[in-house]
């Protein structure tokens, strides 16, 4: 049971994070990036960057339920669906905030 609940819960604090970040509030991003990013920039920068760790964070809660749902059902097309929704959530999320990081940045380290 407590591997389906700690990955839910590391995808609601990750979609909490995201929407906190959207308001322009980045403060749980590295400071680098608190730092390269201008005032006027903040708010976009921010809107991107959390639209991608929602994305992300959604992604992993998904998966956790539905492998709960193919744990507790034994249909094997649950972990399948997941498995797919996770790997494009992931790759969505992070392209989307890797995209903001250059646009903003100028890079993403």
């Amino acid at each position: 049971m407590a591997g389906f609940i700690v990955p839910f819960l590391i995808g609601i604090i990750c979609i909490a994070l995201g929407f906190l970040n959207m308001t322009g509030n980045i403060s749980s991003l590295h400071s680098y990036h608190r730092r390269r990013v201008s005032e006027e920039d903040r708010i976009p920068f921010g809107k991107k960057v959390g639209l991608g760790t929602v994305i992300c964070g959604s992604a992993v809660a998904n998966y956790s339920v539905l492998s709960a749902i193919t744990f507790y059902t034994e249909i094997k097309i649950f972990i399948l669906i997941g498995s797919a929704l996770l790997i494009a959530g992931l790759a969505i999320g992070i392209g989307l905030s890797f995209a903001a990081m250059i646009k903003y940045n100028k890079g993403i380290f």
